[in-house]
């Protein structure tokens, strides 16, 4: 559980009704079905024309990783790269197969293959970052869902406020009326903005950091494959990884191996 959006999304429900309640309102209030159905039914229901039903209804998967922490494990992703440098150099490449069969990073495993299999380093490069490239349009694709969605929300809540004031100028002489009509002109509008500034556009921001993170994890295991290929010094292939991580941990990837 990502504790930092969970927090965020609390304090968030909080500050709203906060501002509701100090306001003078209550939270009927705002509870409005019409806008409910235009709002959020109406931009889900244009979303899945946009994306078809089965891309659609992944969309909720899709915003529960914002609830979730995931961990690449990069640090211990570099120091089984030294760890398998360090062997490649002392015994050879071809000392490296048995061991990295047990490796639970897929995308390492393929790449220490490639290079035991005596794959030339540029052929490496290509087929590792080509699926480093299909992971980023597969993210993407996700992304720009969430990203459609957050725009569709606010359209459909400026669609439910015309709605809400023709009904009531069509039926101004019916004062009983009026009121329920501007609600929906107005509440239909508060949705949009709500499901846009403070759901959508926030999820969609998690999405861009996770891939972000992922990617650059993928990076340094392409680096240090490759350096294992070329029969880097161990120490060189740290140092060159170790500038993928932030500073605080780069160091003390760095201390922990001075001694060596």
């Amino acid at each position: 559980m990502n504790l930092g959006s969970l927090i965020g999304l609390v304090g968030g429900i909080a500050m709203i009704l906060l501002s509701i309640f100090t306001s003078g309102g209550t939270v009927m209030t705002y509870v409005d079905a019409p806008s409910f159905f235009m709002t959020v039914g109406g931009s889900f229901f244009a979303l899945m024309l946009q994306y078809g039903l089965k891309e659609t209804l992944g969309v909720f998967k899709l915003l529960s990783r914002s609830f979730k922490t995931y961990d690449y494990g990069a640090e211990k992703l570099l120091d089984k790269l030294y760890e398998f440098s360090e062997k490649a150099r002392r015994e050879g490449i071809l000392s490296l197969e048995e061991e990295m069969n047990d490796l639970d990073d897929k995308f390492m495993q393929q790449g220490l293959r490639l290079v035991v299999d005596g794959t030339d380093a540029e052929v490496i490069r290509e087929l590792m970052e080509n699926e480093l490239s299909q992971m980023n349009e597969r993210h993407g694709q996700g992304i720009k869902q969430v990203d459609a969605w957050s725009k569709l929300a606010p359209g459909f809540g400026m669609l439910g406020t015309v709605l809400g004031l023709i009904a009531m100028m069509k039926n101004l002489e019916d004062k009983s009326r009026i009121g329920p009509n501007m609600a929906v002109a107005l509440i239909t509008t508060f949705y949009g903005a709500i499901m846009a500034n403070f759901i959508l556009q926030p999820m969609m921001g998690k999405l861009v950091i996770d891939d972000a993170a992922e990617t650059t994890v993928k990076e340094m295991v392409i680096e240090g494959v490759l350096s294992i290929q070329a029969g880097d010094n161990p120490r060189i292939l740290l140092v060159r990884l170790a500038s993928y991580l932030p500073p605080k941990q780069k160091q003390a990837v760095l201390d922990k191996y001075k001694t060596d």
